[in-house]
C-alpha cells in the first residue's frame, strides 16, 4: 500500500533541507533547464552533492516531487502514476535509484506510459549499464564529479575565478592574477575536493564510511560479490592506496593479492564504476593493453600521509580533471622499461605529451619523444619554458 501522506511529508522535508544550500554546483542550470522528452540520470560518487542538487531543483519547481529510493520497495511505476494523478506532479526527482529492486523496468514503463519528466541519481554507474532494458534512447547521463579547483574556490572562499581552457593553459594565455589561487591548492588536494568537506569536521571518518558503504553495500549489490570477494576488494584498495603510481595494473594486483587477472579486472572495473578508481589505457605499439590504475581524489589519503602521497595525488588530480572534462588522453608505456613521459593528450587532432611531477622534472623526461608539443604540469608556480602549474587544470570549465 503506497503511503502518499508520508511521501508528501518526506518531500516537504527535502525541500526544507534544500533551503540550507545557497550556492549551486556549476552544472545545476544545465540539468534544471534541460529540454526534451528524455530523462536525465545524474551519476557520481557518494558525497558529490547529487542529493542536494535534486533538492535544489525541487525548490525551483512547484510541480516537482522528491523521492529517496533507498527505503522504497513499492512498484515505482504505480508510485509515480498515483502522485502524478492525485497531485498533478509532472517532474519526479528520484534519489539513489540503484537501491530500488526494479528501477530499470519502472523507469521504462514510466517513460512509455506517463506524461512526466524524471531526473534521477545513482552512486553506482554500473547499475545503469548492466540492465537488460533498453534505456539508452530514454536517458541522458550527466556525471557529477566532486569539486573542480574552480568550484572549490567559489564554494570555500567565495572566489569567482576566471575560467580557463586547456589551450590557454598550454599556450600560457592566462590572466597573471590567476597564479595567486595556488595558495589554496594543498587544502583542496587534502580533502577540499569533496563538497561535504565544507561543513564536515571529521572529513576522513566520513570518507572511510563512504568507502565502507561502497565496498560492502553498493558493489556487492550491483556486482553480486560474495563476502570473501568483498574482503579481497578491501585488500585491493589498501594495496593500491599504499603503493606508488607506477606499475599498478591487473598483473601486479594479481601477483600481490593472489587472484587471477580476470578477477583483478572485474574488481577494478567495479571500483571505477563506483567512482573510487580511474583506469587510463596505454597508447603505443608492442605493449600489453593493461590500464594504469589511479584513485579518485582524495581516497589515497586514507592509506598514506599527505607528503608521502603527494606525487600520487597530483597524478590522481590530473586524471580526474581530464576525465571530468571529457578530454581524450592515454598513458605512455615503454616496451622494455625505458623512461617515457606520463600521458598523451589529443588536442586539435595532434599529440601533446604530458609529464606530471614535481619541481625537478625537466626536458630530459622527453628524450627521444617526437611530438608537436611537450608540457610538464608540476605542483609549483613554475611557468618558464614547457612548465605549467598543475592547479590550472582545475580551473577549466567542465560545463559545456
Amino acid at each position: 500500500m503506497i503511503d502518499i501522506a508520508q511521501m508528501i511529508e518526506l518531500d516537504r522535508l527535502a525541500r526544507e533541507d534544500g533551503k540550507k544550500y545557497r550556492k549551486r554546483r556549476f552544472i545545476f542550470s544545465k540539468i534544471a533547464n534541460a529540454q526534451g522528452k528524455h530523462y536525465i540520470g545524474i551519476v557520481g560518487p557518494r558525497g558529490a552533492g547529487k542529493t542536494i542538487l535534486l533538492k535544489q531543483i525541487a525548490l525551483e519547481n512547484k510541480r516537482s516531487f522528491y523521492i529517496s529510493l533507498d527505503t522504497v520497495r513499492d512498484d515505482l511505476f504505480e508510485i509515480v502514476k498515483k502522485i502524478h494523478q492525485e497531485l498533478k506532479i509532472d517532474l519526479f526527482l528520484l534519489d539513489e535509484v540503484h537501491f530500488h529492486p526494479s528501477f530499470e523496468a519502472g523507469i521504462k514503463k514510466i517513460y512509455d506510459f506517463l506524461d512526466v519528466k524524471v531526473i534521477f541519481t545513482s552512486s553506482v554507474s554500473l547499475a545503469l549499464f548492466s540492465s537488460s532494458y533498453d534505456l539508452s534512447r530514454r536517458i541522458t547521463l550527466e556525471k557529477l564529479y566532486p569539486f573542480s579547483f574552480h568550484e572549490y574556490l567559489f564554494f570555500k572562499h567565495d572566489i569567482k575565478a576566471r575560467v580557463l581552457t586547456l589551450k590557454q593553459v598550454i599556450k600560457k594565455e592566462w590572466d597573471p592574477d590567476a597564479i595567486r589561487h595556488a595558495q589554496y591548492f594543498n587544502d583542496y588536494l587534502q580533502g577540499g575536493v569533496l563538497p561535504f568537506s565544507l561543513d564536515e569536521p571529521v572529513l576522513f571518518e566520513t570518507l572511510k564510511n563512504i568507502v565502507t558503504a561502497v565496498v560492502r553495500k553498493d558493489i556487492p549489490m550491483v556486482g553480486r560479490l560474495s563476502l570473501p570477494e568483498v574482503e579481497v576488494v578491501e585488500k585491493l584498495l589498501v594495496f593500491v592506496g599504499k603503493s606508488g603510481i607506477d606499475g599498478i595494473n591487473y598483473s601486479s594486483l594479481s601477483k600481490n593479492l593472489g587472484i587471477t587477472k580476470y578477477k583483478a579486472e572485474q574488481y577494478v572495473s567495479l571500483l571505477e564504476r563506483a567512482f573510487i578508481f580511474h583506469r587510463v589505457f596505454p597508447k603505443g605499439t608492442n605493449v600489453l593493453k593493461e590500464p594504469k590504475i589511479l584513485m579518485a581524489l582524495p581516497y589515497r589519503l586514507l592509506y598514506s600521509e599527505y607528503e608521502q602521497a603527494l606525487g600520487g595525488l597530483c597524478e590522481d588530480f590530473f586524471v580526474e580533471m581530464l576525465r571530468s572534462l571529457g578530454i581524450d588522453f592515454y598513458y605512455l608505456k615503454s616496451t622494455r622499461g625505458a623512461k617515457t613521459p606520463d600521458y598523451l593528450i589529443l588536442m586539435d587532432g595532434r599529440d601533446v605529451i604530458i609529464e606530471v611531477g614535481g619541481k625537478g622534472k625537466g626536458r630530459q623526461q622527453f628524450k627521444g619523444i617526437k611530438a608537436r608539443k611537450k608540457i610538464i604540469f608540476s605542483h609549483s608556480l613554475e611557468t618558464q619554458g614547457i612548465k605549467r602549474p598543475l592547479f590550472f587544470l582545475g580551473m577549466i570549465d567542465r560545463v559545456q
